[in-house]
């Protein structure tokens, strides 16, 4: 099986390991650039997704920079490397797959909870409001009837991610992005729990949209509550414990 049809659901963690081990050792300096996608997924042994995956992960980190195209200064380029709390981040994102499932919710309730409602807070009546499309694109690509469950959990993960993005605040959404991997990770472990995914992915589409509508509507109130039965209900689905924030 070849590298671009070989992805699993982690696979990306592969590259942005590879990249941060180099970037911790200082291998990697600010102004090196990446080996470009097909180089790196060939080395690794992963798909061109994933890949691209790590790379988006790095970028929402602020250690790398991307240019599309395919001249001299396309691809990814080092500009920054992880000192103090920037390197636990980058840790985080490895030992997240570690922690425990109830942590992982108990911090997701707070954080998600309040993001939904700042972002409906800064919601103005005049029309200025958070840039909510690329969430609602993920939304509008977990319509799609032929995905897989797992698929579908990382369209989740990363429609979560997307809302964070959204804030404009950068620690908590660096935060997110390193608690990506254990968030899929305890998701797709609930799924043998799941009697009917077509019933339960349905739900979730629904309360995505929910969450979106209020956070248009700048109801906050509604944005927290509507963020918190989300992550609390699903939990409470695959899980036999709900935790409290």
């Amino acid at each position: 099986m070849d590298a671009e049809t070989s992805d699993t659901p982690r696979a990306w963690r592969i590259v942005l390991e590879h990249v941060e081990a180099q970037l911790l050792e200082g291998a990697l300096r600010p102004g090196d650039r990446l080996p470009g996608e097909r180089a790196l997924s060939a080395e690794l042994g992963v798909g061109r997704s994933s890949v691209r995956e790590a790379l988006r992960v790095l970028e929402v980190l602020g250690l790398i920079r991307t240019a599309a195209g395919s001249g001299p200064n396309s691809g990814a380029i080092i500009i920054a490397t992880p000192g103090g709390g920037m390197s636990a981040l980058m840790r985080l994102q490895v030992a997240a797959s570690g922690f425990p499932v109830a942590d992982i919710v108990r911090t997701r309730l707070i954080l998600e909870s309040s993001v939904a409602g700042d972002l409906a807070e800064a919601t103005s009546p005049t029309g200025d409001a958070p840039d909510l499309a690329p969430a609602e694109l993920l939304l509008d690509a977990m319509d799609s009837p032929d995905l897989s469950p797992t698929e579908f959990l990382a369209l989740d993960a990363a429609f979560h991610l997307a809302l964070a993005e959204a804030s404009g605040n950068q620690v908590i959404t660096a935060t997110m992005a390193g608690l990506r991997s254990g968030i899929e990770g305890y998701a797709r472990e609930g799924l043998a729990a799941i009697i009917d995914w077509h019933a339960t992915s349905a739900r979730l589409r629904r309360e995505h949209r929910g969450i979106v509508e209020a956070i248009h509507r700048a109801d906050a109130a509604t944005a927290r509550t509507r963020t918190h039965d989300h992550i609390s209900g699903y939990y409470a689905e695959t899980f036999v414990d709900t935790p409290t924030p």
